[in-house]
């Protein structure tokens, strides 16, 4: 069997982990995740899910604050005699010392078709971007971000209403058999790791706190993919007498008006004026309060 260590931290690597650990191809020898860190409103001390998972079925588990810094941390994983580490949304960056520990080589599964969108946020931006398909790629880990020679990839078609956690969910789900295949097929020889052209690099940087804010200036078509691109990660948002509103659903409708205008309030959202066409949105958090209709929203502040 070949001998796996996992590095990943979020909900989106535990199917992958998951599936591995129940492989009979596969022998996972231990896990590397985030340290635990507070959470929710009590910001308790949380435990990743992936180390949740890794403690119920007996794995050795490491959690360094920078496994690069950490030599005690890499004797014990040399100790395990892994031939591959796997990488999925770990959070940290490893150390040419690291990526030699395994027999064979370190394995990422990057959420792109690279060499488009090398780095940190490749799924909120084939959204915001428009894209009409994405997907992921199993990869060798170099030192560059996300430059190493790509193994397999599959390719995502991003619908106009798909949201990214719903990219998020489906990149869950199909994860786990291209890191199974790419594993075997590295051990036995039958796939051959392909160089990254250079043609078509783009970079995902991470989105600033600017770029959470609506601009209504832009097309609808724009306003609309903020929105589904960034949906409650953090969530596109405008103000409204000096309170946040978050915006969780619209759709691009026909018409016009002054960008930012309330043109209409229909029975299924609020019809607002963008610099091509209008938005519908449907569904908001205001400031303070839950979920709910943008149109249910707009009617409480009328009757106040």
């Amino acid at each position: 069997m070949i001998r796996v260590v996992f590095f990943g931290t979020p909900k989106i690597a535990l199917k992958s982990l998951e599936y591995l650990y129940n492989s009979d191809k596969i022998d996972v020898v231990g896990v590397v995740t985030q340290p635990d860190k507070p959470a929710g409103r009590g910001h308790k001390i949380s435990m990743s899910v992936i180390k949740q998972f890794a403690l119920e079925h007996n794995l050795p588990v490491f959690q360094p604050k920078s496994i690069r810094k950490e030599p005690e941390i890499q004797e014990a994983l040399k100790a395990l005699k892994p031939d591959f580490f796997v990488t999925f949304a770990f959070g940290q960056i490893l150390s040419q010392e690291v990526l030699d520990i395994p027999k064979y080589e370190t394995i990422n599964l990057h959420a792109s078709l690279l060499p488009k969108y090398r780095g940190a946020n490749p799924i909120q931006r084939a959204i915001i971007n428009g894209d009409k398909e994405t997907g992921i790629c199993t990869m060798i880990t170099e030192l560059g971000l996300d430059c190493g020679d790509v193994c397999l990839k599959e390719v995502i078609p991003i619908s106009e209403t798909m949201n990214c956690e719903d990219l998020f969910n489906k990149i869950s789900e199909i994860s786990p058999e291209l890191l199974e295949k790419t594993l075997v097929g590295l051990t036995d020889g039958s796939i051959k790791p392909v160089q990254q052209c250079s043609d078509g690099v783009c970079m995902a940087n991470k989105l600033t706190k600017e770029e959470t804010a609506i601009d209504w200036s832009k097309s609808a078509e724009e306003v609309h993919n903020l929105v589904r691109g960034i949906y409650k990660f953090p969530s596109a948002h405008f103000m409204y007498h000096d309170k946040l509103v978050k915006v969780l659903q619209t759709k691009v409708v026909a018409g016009g008006g002054k960008p930012g205008e309330f043109v209409e309030i229909t029975k299924d959202g609020i019809k607002v004026a963008c610099g091509k066409n209008c938005v519908l949105v449907m569904k908001v958090k205001p400031e303070g309060k839950g979920e709910m209709n943008a149109r249910d929203w707009y009617n409480g502040l009328k009757n106040r």
